[in-house]
């Protein structure tokens, strides 16, 4: 199988069937044998959604679980059933558009392990804005991540639109632990951390102005656990063969 799209999502009913349909509908014009794992957390009936339309499909599958459990362990579940060469995952909202998977496919070729879309080069074209509370709010998480973690060259963490080559994506996951919105800075730095290639290209994308972040709970969590992923870091410069033996824990 080419590729294995996971669409991670929380009471998405009202969107997630017409998101799989043009993600299905976008493979089949690019002639790519892929499958979509929606890892679907709630109680809106988005699951029983999901398995009524894959009916005996082999191609969709579903998971989650009725509480909360995080973008960040949805995923990681999703990327241990995955079958696909490459595995990626976009937002259950299509805030970016499938289509734009047209421009990452060709760094994945030229052999970047890691290929991440990004709202903040020249070239990326943002439709619709968020609140301008929340950029300002965007560019101080920036400043503290990039002052607690690191990440050179890293413009833009939590685009929801990465894909990676297989080997890489097991392996990155099976060391993941972050099961919040912060998955994608742990993800980032563990990467730049095991040396591999990470590219950053332009994505359309708009915002729904439909946030599922609370504002005060959320972000302290979120600031929680970039220091959780800066401990981690540490713990691995310390003990590099640390990042080997819990590996193989995975």
């Amino acid at each position: 199988m080419d590729l294995s799209l996971i669409l991670p999502a929380y009471n998405e009913r009202a969107s997630i069937g017409s998101t799989i349909d043009q993600a299905f509908a976008y493979f089949e014009s690019r002639g790519i044998d892929a499958e979509i794992i929606v890892a679907a957390d709630g109680h809106d009936g988005t699951r029983e959604f999901v398995r009524e339309k894959a009916g005996c499909a082999s191609n969709l599958i579903v998971i989650g679980h009725e509480e909360r459990s995080g973008k960040g362990r949805g995923i990681r579940e999703a990327v241990a059933l995955a079958r696909g060469q490459v595995i990626g995952y976009a937002d259950a909202d299509n805030k970016v558009p499938v289509e734009d998977f047209d421009r990452i496919r060709p760094w994945l070729a030229e052999g970047y392990q890691v290929v991440a879309g990004s709202r903040a080069l020249a070239q990326s074209q943002i439709d619709r804005y968020q609140p301008w509370y929340r950029r300002v709010g965007s560019k101080g998480f920036y400043v503290f991540m990039k002052t607690v973690v690191g990440l050179p060259g890293i413009h833009d963490t939590q685009c929801g639109f990465k894909f990676f080559h297989r080997d890489a994506a097991l392996r990155l996951f099976g060391l993941q632990r972050i099961d919040g919105y912060m998955f994608d800075v742990e993800i980032l730095a563990l990467a730049q951390r095991l040396g591999y290639r990470i590219k950053e290209v332009p994505i359309r994308w708009h915002d729904d102005a439909d946030s599922r972040l609370q504002l005060f709970s959320g972000n302290l969590r979120n600031a929680i656990d970039i220091f959780k992923i800066r401990w981690w870091l540490l713990r691995l410069n310390e003990a590099p063969n640390a990042i080997t033996a819990t590996a193989g824990d995975n």
